[in-house]
């Protein structure tokens, strides 16, 4: 009976009209009760079937709504007690949520690790608990990840591999990484798709997709349903292994010249849709100050090569990965004793537009030059309308003061930091909008952002200005070509190509200023003969 009214108000809220009766629903909610349960003496096979997975999402939805009712209910919204039981039942669900997306796992495990990326619109308590699954995923078991490969390759392992190893090195959402070894000696990765993964991806996408919508009307303030439209339309890419290999193809040419960075190559004769088959690279991840001590590796380099790389892949190629968490980017030394960045997981790339592209390259030209004007234009361009200083304020993770004073002059502080999170509190149905109005295209990139963002954090480094010098350069490149492209005679190509060449020119100055101003002998030289050079006056 407990089951009945919540039922009424989830099928009513989310918007559906479902097609069972409600004593069918009652049923499959129930049962979720004895699944969530007793879920760990079940076969695997048992997870393939929906009314299982179903009924283990509603049942732990519909404990969230009760936690939520019964707790909050008759206490004062503005009284410090209603904070503090909020907070624990927020930390109470999050651990629900956690516990079904690794019984579910798969999909639930995605959709989990998105919500761990949202430290901008979520309360602490989600993000922290959910962050979890970008390294501790589930595994699934040795002799299903044998049988996926047996089936897709159409021979036994030990035919292929000399050595397999029992333990996978990593494990994600949709698949886990094992080391192997060639008959010929080689060192390969192997990774392989969970079982059942591809096989209930449909159902638990839907399953997903009427919990959203119904968390959309339980919780208004919270609007996620733009996550469920993200992941339906990225899902299908990332289950096929193959796009992936192409996509590390593509990025390991585009970005050649980067002598720091090293995409493993594929082994296409034992790759398919489910399996991929990967040089083997070594490194600590991208997050593990105490492995870059132990290695003498400058962890401000890692992360200014890392920026600049992201700058090229966004800014002047328009391909960006877009799965930067620090499992999926390594950092070794070179012979030459430079650091070397391994950059791993290609399932997931955002192709940008041109006409998006050239939008976000001035958008960002105006927040280094705090130009409010150009900021205003191009956040509407954009699609955040005249929501232009959160926007801005979204990109950058600075307060709206050091955006129009300049990011580039004003050095963040901890009590910036501590405005910032009391002001995300306040302005998460307009950060909602804004996520749910801007182009798809977008909502990948704010996840990059804020995944390097999170790695510079680990490491205690701040986005300095040689930061933003670099991705400006990146920006001058870019809307430079742009130009170039509809030029129609060669005088105003090379005008395009004198103003890039000027523009360029002035960074370098700049760059040079800024080293100086840092450098005390030469301070007062610095100051007296460079103090009105801007970054972005041409």
């Amino acid at each position: 009976m407990l089951m009945r009214p919540i039922l009424h108000s989830l099928v009513r809220h989310s918007g559906y009209v479902v097609p069972v009766s409600l004593v069918t629903l009652a049923t499959v909610g129930s049962s979720g009760v004895w699944l969530n349960q007793n879920s760990r003496n079940l076969q695997s096979s048992w997870s393939s079937f929906a009314p299982v997975r179903f009924g283990r999402a509603f049942f732990s939805a519909a404990s969230v709504a009760l936690d939520y009712k019964f707790t909050l209910f008759g206490v004062d919204p503005g009284s410090e007690r209603y904070n503090k039981l909020k907070s624990k039942v927020h930390l109470r669900s999050a651990q629900r949520l956690y516990r079904l997306c690794c019984k579910n796992g798969g999909v639930f495990i995605k959709a989990g690790q998105h919500v761990g990326a949202l430290d901008y619109l979520l309360p602490k308590e989600y993000v922290e608990t959910m962050k979890v699954l970008h390294n501790d995923a589930p595994c699934s078991e040795l002799e299903d990840i044998k049988k996926v490969i047996e089936e897709d390759l159409k021979c036994k392992v030990d035919d292929v591999f000399l050595d397999f190893s029992d333990k996978p090195i990593g494990t994600a959402s949709l698949a886990q990484v094992h080391r192997a070894k060639l008959q010929d000696g080689r060192s390969v990765a192997v990774k392989v798709q969970h079982p059942y993964v591809k096989a209930y991806s449909d159902v638990d996408m839907k399953t997903i997709d009427f919990l959203l919508h119904a968390a959309a009307r339980l919780f208004p303030e919270f609007e996620l349903l733009w996550l469920s439209e993200e992941m339906q339309e990225k899902l299908p890419i990332e289950l096929d292994f193959l796009q992936e290999g192409r996509n590390a193809e593509k990025a390991a040419r585009l970005l050649g010249h980067f002598k720091f960075l090293k995409v493993p190559k594929v082994y296409w004769d034992l790759s398919t849709t489910r399996v991929l088959t990967m040089e083997y690279c070594q490194g600590g991840r991208v997050d593990d100050a105490k492995y870059m001590k132990q290695h003498d590796i400058d962890v401000n380099k890692v992360t200014q090569t890392l920026g600049k790389m992201y700058s090229e892949m966004i800014f002047v190629h328009g391909f960006v990965h877009c799965d930067p968490h620090p499992g999926n980017v390594l950092v070794r030394k070179t012979s030459n004793s430079h650091p070397e960045i391994v950059l791993l997981d290609h399932g997931l790339y955002q192709t940008l537009t041109d006409e998006f592209r050239m939008n976000y390259a001035n958008f960002w030209q105006s927040i280094i030059a705090a130009d409010i004007e150009g900021i205003k234009t191009y956040s509407e361009a954009l699609g955040a309308g005249d929501m232009y200083a959160l926007f801005a304020c979204m990109l950058t993770a600075r307060s709206w003061d050091s955006v129009a004073t300049g990011i580039d002059r004003v050095a963040p502080s901890s009590e910036e930091d501590e405005e910032i999170q009391k002001n995300v509190a306040m302005y998460i149905p307009q950060i909602s909008s804004i996520l749910n109005s801007i182009p798809r295209q977008m909502l990948l990139l704010l996840k990059t952002n804020d995944l390097l963002r999170g790695i510079e954090f680990s490491l205690k480094i701040r986005k300095s200005a040689s930061s933003f010098i670099n991705m400006s350069r990146c920006c001058v490149r870019a809307l430079a070509e742009h130009d170039r492209r509809l030029c129609n005679g060669w005088v105003c190509r090379t005008q395009v190509m004198l103003r890039q060449q000027a523009r360029l020119l002035a960074i370098s100055v700049y760059e040079m200023y800024l080293w100086l101003i840092t450098t005390t002998p030469y301070t007062w030289l610095a100051r007296t003969f460079m103090s009105r050079i801007s970054l972005l006056s041409l």
